[in-house]
């Protein structure tokens, strides 16, 4: 594999890991001429289905956005690389075992929301503050004491 640093051909695996869902493989490379070190991630190529936003528009799912926003909410949180991607993982299973052609994005809000609970509360509360739209103390209250339960 080129090396994304400075293209030279070369590279070597230096490690290689399976993911604890076993979705993917995480590999570790080093480049042969400037020694420096980049992860690779192989996965199976599928297709998911096509995301309906809410005035109807009709995109790509993107792996990059759901992890950016989950990114988002788990930032300076105690939550490794590794588990991310396995939530990312679960979210893209359920999605693919829904069979559907079309998903609405308040789906994958919801399939987020659940994830982001068992792995970090404060990342819950953070991303459903932006997900419902919170407009005041009150609904912060509300999911807090729902969370504390």
């Amino acid at each position: 594999m080129k090396c994304p640093f400075c293209s030279h051909a070369d590279t070597q695996v230096v490690e290689t890991r399976e993911s604890e869902d076993g979705g993917f493989i995480r590999r570790r490379r080093r480049c042969a001429a400037c020694d420096k070190r980049f992860t690779t991630y192989e996965r199976p190529d599928v297709t998911f289905p096509a995301i309906v936003k809410k005035d109807g528009r009709r995109i790509e799912y993107e792996r990059a956005k759901l992890m950016a926003s989950m990114k988002l909410a788990l930032r300076k949180r105690p939550v490794s690389t590794e588990q991310v991607d396995g939530t990312v993982e679960r979210i893209e299973e359920k999605l693919l075992s829904l069979g559907l052609r079309e998903v609405p994005s308040t789906r994958i809000g919801e399939l987020v929301m659940y994830e982001l609970k068992k792995l970090d509360k404060v990342a819950y509360v953070r991303f459903a503050s932006v997900y419902r739209s919170f407009e005041d103390i009150d609904d912060f209250r509300t999911l807090v004491d729902e969370v504390g339960r």
